[in-house]
C-alpha cells in the first residue's frame, strides 16, 4: 500500500486527487491502487465484526431489566443506560472505516430496545423515570442489579397509639364546620337568638366578636368560613390577622372584592386580632364596611370601647362571648375523645375493665369522668387550654403494646402533670379594672370572705401587690374614713410592710389588712362633704370670691397697712365672733349637724 501523506491538504506542485474511502489525497498516479486497497482493508474489518462474538454479551450475566416508557416518557434516560455496555472508546482501527452498510449485523450490546406501556397511569414511568436518573447521577453501570421496593408485608407494623394528626393541636382537628355542632355561647346562638337567626337565613352582618381566649371566637368564623365554601357561587371568606397583615393586604383584599361584586359575590373579611390595628389603620375599613364591599367580621379580646375606632363600632355590631361553662366544657372534652380511641367511663378501675371484645371500635384508652370533669373546671372556661390539656393526658397515657387491654387513665395519673398553671388577668385591661372594683365593693359593703376571695385571686393572677396597698389606702379613707381613724395607719402601714418583706411572704399581710377594712365601721361622711364642695367650686358663676381680710397673712407692713389680718384672733368659732367662709357663703353647710 502506497504510504499515507500526513497532510490531507493537496499539494499544489504534484496533481493529487481524494480517495473516496478514507477521503485523503494521494497522487493520481497511485490513486487507483490505493482505492482497491482501502476496499479490501474494509471488507476484512467488517468480516471480523460479525464473525467474532461480543465478550460482554457472552459472560453468563443476567440481561439488565428491560425499561418500559409510556407514550409520554423520554426514552433517552432508558437508552443512555443500555448503552453503557459499549466502551467509549473503541479500538482504533489501521484505517478510517467507511459508514457500515445495512446490510450489516450492529452488535448486541448496542442495541436499544423501547416498549409501549399499557398501563393506565403514568405513576410507575415517573417513579421508574426519577429512579433511573438517581442511578445516573450515583454512576451505577446497566449490569447492576437495582433493589426493588420491599412488599408491604415485609415492613415493620407501626403500633402509634395516637392519630396520624398528631402534630396538630387537638383543638384544631376537633373545631366543629357546622352551627349545629357548636357548643356553648347560647345567648348568642342559640335557637332562638338573632345572630342564630341571621346565620340560618344567610344575611352575616358585620360584628366584632369580643371574648377571652377559647371562647369560640375563631370557631364561629370557621363555620362562617365552611358556609361560604358550600356557597362558593355567591359568597367567598378570606382570612386575615393583624398580628401578620397590614393596611397593603387589606387592601388587596378590598380591591378582589370589588371585582367580585361586580358578578354579585358577597365578600366576608375576617380580621383575627383587629384589635393589634391601631385606630388609623382601622379607618381602612371605613368606606368599605359602609359601602358594603366587604363584610367584616372581628376577634379581639380587648375592650372594643378603648381598643377600636368609635366610628367603625358605629358600623358593626358587637357580640359578647362569655367563658365556656363546665357543662359545655365537658361535651367539647367528650366529643374530642374518639381522636384517641378513649372511651369516658363512669365508674371504673384497673380491676374492673369493661370487655369490649376483639373489634376494631374497641377502644384503647379508658378515661373516669371525674377526670374529664377535673380538666373541665381547671382549664378557666377556655376550651383550647381544656383540649391540649386531654391531648396531653391521653398521648401520656397510651398503651404502647399491641393488643393491650384498654387502659384506664384516673384522675391521679393527671392530676400532677396537668396542674392549674394560670387564671386569666390582664395588668392592663378589663380584668384588672374589674376585680379591684369587686374588690372595694365587697369591702364597702362589710362583706369580708368576699373581700378575702378577690384580694386572694388578684395577687394570684399575678397583680402588682403594691398596686393592691395603694387601693385599699384609698378605701380606708374613702369608706372608713371618720368612723375609724385607724385603718387609714392600717393600710399606709401594710403598704410599707409589703415593700419591705417583699413577695410571696407578703401575701398574708394584704389579706389581714383586706379583711380589717371589710370588718371596720364605715363612714363616707368625710367623702361625700369632698365631692359636694369640689362640685360648688367647679360649677361656681363669675370671679371667685376673695378670702376675708382678717383670715389673709401679713408679713410685710405694707400688708399690714391694708389691714390684712386684722381683728383675727385664735379662739373657737363660737367665740371668736369671726367668719371663716368667703362673702355670701357663710351659711353654706357640707356636713349635717
Amino acid at each position: 500500500m502506497a504510504e499515507r501523506p500526513e497532510s490531507p491538504l493537496p499539494c499544489t506542485s504534484t496533481p493529487k486527487s481524494e480517495c473516496p474511502i478514507c477521503k485523503l489525497f494521494f497522487p493520481i498516479k497511485t490513486i487507483e491502487a490505493h482505492v482497491n486497497e482501502c476496499l479490501e482493508e474494509s471488507e476484512n474489518i467488517c468480516a471480523k465484526e460479525v464473525a467474532v462474538p461480543n465478550p460482554i454479551v457472552s459472560q453468563e450475566k443476567p440481561a439488565p431489566p428491560k425499561r418500559v416508557f409510556g407514550i409520554f416518557n423520554s426514552p433517552s434516560s432508558a437508552a443512555k443506560r443500555v448503552c453503557r455496555d459499549v466502551p467509549s472508546n473503541p479500538p482504533k482501527s489501521p484505517a478510517p472505516a467507511p459508514a457500515p452498510a445495512p446490510s450489516l449485523t450492529v452488535p448486541a450490546s448496542s442495541v436499544v430496545e423501547i416498549f409501549e406501556d399499557n398501563s393506565n397511569g403514568t405513576e410507575d414511568g415517573e417513579q421508574q423515570q426519577q429512579q433511573q436518573q438517581q442511578e445516573d447521577k450515583n454512576g451505577m453501570s446497566s449490569n447492576e442489579t437495582v433493589p426493588e421496593p420491599q412488599s408491604p408485608a415485609a415492613r415493620p407494623e407501626v403500633t402509634a397509639s395516637w392519630p396520624a394528626e398528631s402534630n396538630k393541636p387537638l383543638a384544631e382537628r376537633v373545631r366543629p364546620d357546622n352551627i349545629e355542632d357548636y357548643v356553648g355561647q347560647e345567648q348568642v346562638m342559640g335557637r332562638n337568638a338573632i345572630l342564630r337567626k341571621l346565620f340560618d337565613s344567610g344575611s352575616i352582618p358585620s360584628m366584632v366578636l369580643w371574648g377571652p381566649p377559647g371562647c369560640g371566637k375563631t370557631t364561629l368564623a370557621h363555620i362562617i368560613a365552611n358556609r361560604c365554601k358550600q356557597n362558593s357561587n355567591s359568597m367567598r371568606f378570606v382570612s386575615l390577622s393583624a398580628t401578620s397583615a397590614g393596611v397593603n393586604d387589606v387592601k388587596e383584599a378590598v380591591k378582589v372584592a370589588k371585582n367580585e361584586s361586580r358578578f354579585k359575590r358577597r365578600t366576608i373579611l375576617f380580621l383575627d386580632e383587629i384589635h393589634r390595628f391601631n385606630k388609623l389603620q382601622q379607618d381602612i375599613f371605613l368606606p368599605h364596611v359602609e359601602s358594603g364591599t366587604i363584610t367584616l367580621i372581628g376577634a379581639t379580646t380587648e375592650n372594643p370601647s378603648f381598643s377600636l375606632n368609635s366610628a367603625l363600632l358605629s358600623r358593626c355590631r358587637v357580640i359578647v362571648l362569655e367563658k365556656h361553662t363546665v357543662e359545655s366544657m365537658m361535651s367539647i372534652l367528650v366529643r374530642a375523645l374518639p381522636q384517641y380511641r378513649a372511651k369516658l367511663v363512669t365508674d371504673c378501675d384497673n380491676n374492673n375493665i369493661p370487655i369490649y371484645g376483639k373489634s376494631p371500635l374497641e377502644p384503647r384508652l379508658l378515661i373516669s369522668e371525674e377526670t374529664v370533669r377535673w380538666l373541665a373546671e381547671t382549664c378557666d372556661g377556655d376550651a383550647r387550654i381544656g383540649l391540649n390539656s386531654l391531648q396531653l393526658a391521653l398521648s401520656v397515657n397510651a398503651p404502647t403494646v399491641k393488643d393491650a387491654p384498654p387502659k384506664i387513665i384516673s384522675l391521679e395519673d393527671v392530676r400532677e402533670g396537668l396542674k392549674k398553671s394560670h387564671l386569666l388577668y390582664d395588668r392592663k385591661g378589663d380584668q384588672h379594672y374589674d376585680l379591684i372594683s369587686a374588690l372595694h365593693k365587697s369591702i364597702r359593703a362589710s362583706d369580708d370572705n368576699a373581700a378575702l376571695y378577690w384580694v386572694t385571686r388578684m395577687i394570684m393572677s399575678g397583680e402588682d401587690p403594691r398596686y393592691v396597698c395603694r387601693r385599699m389606702i384609698r378605701m380606708a379613707s374613702e369608706d372608713i374614713g371618720m368612723a375609724d381613724t385607724n385603718a387609714l395607719q392600717v393600710a399606709t402601714t401594710t403598704l410599707t410592710a409589703v415593700q419591705t418583706v417583699g413577695w410571696p411572704e407578703a401575701d398574708c399581710i394584704i389579706a389581714h389588712c383586706a379583711v380589717y377594712l371589710a370588718r371596720a365601721p364605715k363612714s363616707r361622711e368625710v367623702y361625700e362633704a369632698f365631692k359636694e364642695c369640689r362640685a360648688g367650686i367647679e360649677n361656681w358663676k363669675g370671679p371667685m370670691p376673695s378670702v376675708p381680710l382678717h383670715l389673709r397673712n401679713a408679713p410685710t407692713k405694707l400688708m399690714k397697712q391694708l389691714n390684712y389680718g386684722n381683728g383675727y384672733n385664735k379662739m373657737h368659732k363660737d367665740e371668736s365672733g369671726l367668719t371663716y367662709m368667703p362673702e355670701g357663703l357663710e351659711d353654706l353647710r357640707y356636713f349635717s349637724e
